[in-house]
């Protein structure tokens, strides 16, 4: 099959980093797992070895008719459409997510970490950098403290642009996400507003960047001339439950 730019497609065939994503993954044969984007199958096959049971998602049309087995159950779907609440609770989700839309899909994904056991992704290199990110760096915004919220993230090795079919002009890494124990203890959206806010700004002061008074960010122990990219994510989610709590500005 020839990849189609505008599916993002890049098929992995390097059998050495398949076999280390599979042995990352190391599934047990009842184990409920979703893949989201096979492809070509170079996953799955290996994957379906293990397993008894496997679904994909694939948004590809001519790709998801190639993919045949007795113990495949293959989705035709965007992946940002389907409810993964449908799927059992423990679910692993994998795959070589397609990196037009990575974070997009890792948003969606959030929505169900509660259901979710573990997943392994392969991602740009510049995207994981940015998913496991610590505050005061560089690569450290929205999507760092949004995810970290919701998961523990470990990047678990680089994978070569050679590796794939065609090569594309980035790295990529293997990410491996588990969801934490507790959801964060404000509400979501409140969440989501105020982190947008402040990396919309994030040269600006904090005071600035989220307008918030100075006894406010008194009584929360954070100082008004810090930037947005120097607060952790539990910093955020403490504005966040500030800012709905009976003494909101």
């Amino acid at each position: 099959m020839r990849p189609r730019k505008r599916f993002g497609q890049h098929f992995l065939r390097d059998p050495a980093v398949l076999k280390r994503i599979v042995e990352a993954i190391d599934p047990a044969p009842d184990d409920p797992v979703v893949e989201i984007g096979p492809g070509e199958g170079a996953l799955t096959r290996p994957l379906l070895e293990k397993l008894v049971r496997l679904t994909v998602i694939e948004i590809d049309r001519d790709l998801a008719a190639r993919l045949t087995s007795g113990k495949l159950d293959v989705r035709c779907a965007d992946a940002l459409d389907v409810d993964f609440s449908e799927f059992p609770r423990g679910l692993r989700v994998v795959g070589n997510l397609p990196y037009n839309i990575s974070t997009p899909i890792l948003f969606h994904l959030a929505r169900y970490a509660d259901r979710v056991r573990d997943m392994h992704f392969m991602l740009q290199l510049e995207v994981v950098e940015r998913m496991v990110a610590r505050p005061s760096t560089p690569e450290y915004g929205r999507l760092s403290v949004m995810l970290q919220t919701r998961f523990s993230m470990q990047k678990l090795f680089n994978v070569a642009a050679g590796a794939f079919r065609p090569p594309p002009k980035v790295e990529s890494a293997v990410v491996r996400l588990v969801p934490l124990a507790e959801k964060p203890a404000c509400d979501e959206k409140v969440l989501e507003r105020v982190v947008r806010e402040a990396f919309s700004a994030r040269r600006k002061t904090l005071r600035n960047a989220l307008k918030l008074r100075p006894e406010v960010l008194e009584e929360l122990g954070l100082d008004e001339k810090l930037r947005p990219e120097n607060l952790s994510p539990t910093d955020y989610v403490r504005i966040s439950a500030r800012l709905i709590s009976p003494k909101s500005p």
